[in-house]
């Protein structure tokens, strides 16, 4: 074996390592995605600062709500093609994984079953005052999925992260 390695050039814990690095920015890019998601709400909710959140005045536009909810979209679907298939084919072997995904994974179900939602609901957003009402109660809503979302998807992502 080691000398069919050698005659492709590749060493022989090669494949394992590129499987590592190719999970780790596949992480990377998830968690990347998290934060563009997270940072397009706060501006998209009118949130600038911690501190100005109860005296800025914000409104929505609809192009700003299409950017968001694209970005929402390609980071679930990164999330889910990316990361969670292998887990849900039933292709993970590591039991840590295992373990954490059989607890956590039906949540985060749920939340995807939520964002795919929202981008459904908003993608015909037109900021009438009606549709502005009704973004205003489900943004608040969403923020908590986000948030939630994030800390379930940190304990798979750590457990991948582990060697074992």
């Amino acid at each position: 074996m080691a000398s069919q390695n050698a005659e492709m050039n590749i060493p022989a814990n090669g494949p394992a390592i590129d499987r590592r690095e190719r999970l780790q920015t596949t992480i990377d890019s998830l968690i990347k995605l998290r934060q563009d998601v997270v940072v397009s709400y706060c501006k998209l909710s009118g949130v600038s600062s911690f501190d100005k959140r109860d005296i800025e005045s914000h409104n929505v536009n609809a192009k700003q709500l299409r950017s968001f909810c694209q970005i929402m979209v390609d980071y679930t679907a990164m999330g889910h093609f990316e990361v969670y298939q292998r887990i849900i084919e039933g292709k993970e072997r590591r039991v840590a994984v295992k373990q954490v995904s059989d607890e956590v994974y039906p949540a985060i179900a749920e939340t995807t079953d939520f964002l795919v939602d929202f981008n459904d609901k908003y993608d015909a957003f037109e900021g009438s005052a009606e549709d502005v009402e009704l973004l205003g109660k489900d943004l608040s809503k969403l923020g908590q999925i986000i948030a939630i979302r994030g800390e379930l998807e940190d304990q798979i992502l750590d457990a991948l992260r582990q060697k074992k």
